[in-house]
């Protein structure tokens, strides 16, 4: 697959099929992602793989949690800052509304937005996850180099025909993660990434883009009388 094609197709997919996704496939992607940038090479990434038996363990405990009404694990990052100014606060309003509305669910309507959520502990019917940690006392840009690492996870499933939702979601049951995967206390999990084919009987708009010129400046040419 080309690039582009790769850039222009990936979206976060919540609704995948069954069907297995083989373990070559997995080991090829990971492998490739693993030249992906960093500073001083430091690969700060921690990846972790589930599927069959030991994701269907995570899946049935986070379940089971979700039904018991127990709260969230607090958050060892923080997601988005208390207050977020503009234009980020109307970009993540204008996502509530696509997403939500595509499942005709009202801004109003507490109850129908937290059953869609719950979909996350199923990992959208995901057969394969890969829960992405990080060294707690790396910094900022090790935060940089691994959102890198994913995305270059990303890109590459698309070019074998798969599809991912990165889901930070899972940072507020990492508790339950850490009980099936028994990571060092060193580490912090960042995300989770559902991994599968797409159940394209399920409708899945594309959430809209900033134009280049709010996001993007170019400069192109010394103003006049500076510069050498």
């Amino acid at each position: 697959m080309d690039v582009y094609e790769a850039v222009k197709s990936r979206r976060a997919v919540r609704a995948f099929t069954d069907r297995q996704v083989p373990r070559e496939v997995l080991e090829r992607v990971l492998s490739a992602a693993a030249r992906s940038p960093s500073g001083s090479n430091l690969q700060p990434w921690h990846a972790y793989v589930l599927t069959g038996g030991p994701l269907a363990e995570l899946k049935k405990r986070a379940g089971r949690r979700l039904a018991a009404g127990d709260p969230w694990d607090e958050r060892e990052y923080e997601m988005y800052p208390p207050v977020l100014k503009s234009p980020y606060r109307e970009r993540r309003f204008a996502f509530g509304e696509e997403r939500y509305g595509e499942l005709h669910i009202s801004r109003e309507d507490w109850e129908a937005r937290q059953r869609a959520a719950a979909a996350n502990w199923d990992c959208f019917g995901a057969p394969a996850a890969l829960f992405c940690y990080i060294d707690r006392d790396l910094g900022l840009p090790q935060w940089a180099d691994t959102g890198m690492y994913l995305q270059t996870v990303m890109l590459l499933l698309r070019a074998e025909g798969l599809h991912s939702c990165p889901q930070m979601a899972w940072s507020v049951y990492r508790k339950t993660v850490a009980e099936v995967l028994s990571p060092p206390d060193g580490l912090i999990l960042f995300c989770g990434v559902s991994i599968g084919f797409e159940d394209a009987t399920v409708g899945c708009a594309r959430t809209g883009r900033a134009p280049l010129d709010e996001t993007v400046t170019f400069v192109e040419a010394w103003p006049t009388g500076e510069g050498s």
